[in-house]
């Protein structure tokens, strides 16, 4: 029987990676339906029904979420609360209704304690309160791993979760105020390299991260729909071995521009969460062969679609 799988945020960066990868080697029994808010406003119940009805998935990919960088989610906790929370409400229980085979939804390592050690793992994520610049988008991502147990208890759902690192790639939101870290470095610099002017980089740069390339994020969620079966939350994560500051991540960009110009730490800017190292171990336990592209690599793609989209892409 062929799978019809609905991608909400079918649009943004992750969604087109998995339509990339997905039309790189396409599955005769799968079709893919890659779905934006124009499809449906999915904070309003009836338009959410209505986009199953259309569609009359078996399986739902779940990436729709208001999301923001660190400085736009300090100003609007409420807002990032409240907007996903609706959206993933409507998106489980119309999947519910109508009987969906498997949910993925996605969440984030940033939704993790504040305060716990490292590495996080995936038995972690209600441990304490998470970090207080982010609290709103943390607990409404959070209530989706509630969900999808009570699903599964009270009515047998198959809804499940996975939790990135820090993704990035084509079609990321390069925004210089609400971005997130790397695409704001790729887009600043770009402007710096233009202009002849110092690049500005908020903060120390001694934050860590593991940053995951979009396109292998699609590759490992293409693989969670079709074998996965867990109701517990898997990380999707490079190894903790490849976590980089934020400096050495504005070395790549500069490197990838062929930047020559003057770089300024501005220190009066927040760094965040000094780290949120996760362990990819239950990964590793079912894919251990995995590879994940070079970020040497994957960021010079990324200044090479950005350069060449520059005048279209999300800025």
């Amino acid at each position: 029987m062929t799978k019809v799988i609905l991608v909400t945020g079918g649009t943004g960066m992750v969604g087109q990676a998995v339509k990339t990868i997905v039309d790189r080697d396409p599955n005769p029994d799968e079709t893919w339906i890659f779905a934006s808010s124009k499809d449906a406003d999915l904070t309003d119940r009836e338009q959410t029904r209505k986009l199953f009805a259309l569609y009359k998935p078996t399986h739902v990919l779940h990436l729709a979420a208001l999301v923001g960088g660190l400085f736009r989610n300090l100003s609007n906790n409420l807002d990032f609360l409240r907007t996903n929370i609706f959206i993933n409400d409507n998106v489980l229980q119309t999947s519910s209704e109508n009987g969906i085979e498997k949910v993925v939804s996605c969440l984030s390592t940033c939704i993790f304690p504040d305060e716990t050690t490292y590495p996080i793992d995936e038995t972690m994520i209600h441990n304490g309160p998470p970090h207080h610049s982010n609290f709103g988008y943390s607990y409404a991502k959070r209530l989706i791993d509630v969900q999808n147990h009570a699903y599964h208890l009270q009515l047998k759902c198959n809804f499940t979760a996975v939790i990135p690192t820090n993704v990035f790639g084509p079609n990321d939101n390069f925004g210089l105020e609400d971005g997130h870290v790397l695409p704001g470095l790729i887009h600043k610099t770009y402007v710096a390299d233009r202009d002849g002017t110092p690049l500005v980089v908020w903060g120390t740069g001694s934050a860590l991260r593991q940053f995951i390339y979009s396109h292998d994020l699609a590759r490992l969620m293409i693989w969670v729909v079709r074998h996965y079966d867990e109701i517990e939350p898997i990380i999707l994560s490079v190894d903790e071995k490849d976590e980089i500051s934020i400096k050495e991540a504005a070395e790549l960009v500069m490197d990838a521009f062929d930047f020559k110009g003057d770089v300024i730490y501005d220190t009066t800017r927040s760094d965040g969460q000094y780290k949120k190292t996760a362990s990819n171990a239950k990964l590793r336990k079912y894919v251990p062969d995995f590879k994940f592209t070079p970020i040497k690599q994957a960021i010079k793609e990324t200044v090479d679609w950005f350069v060449a989209n520059y005048d279209t892409a999300r800025k």
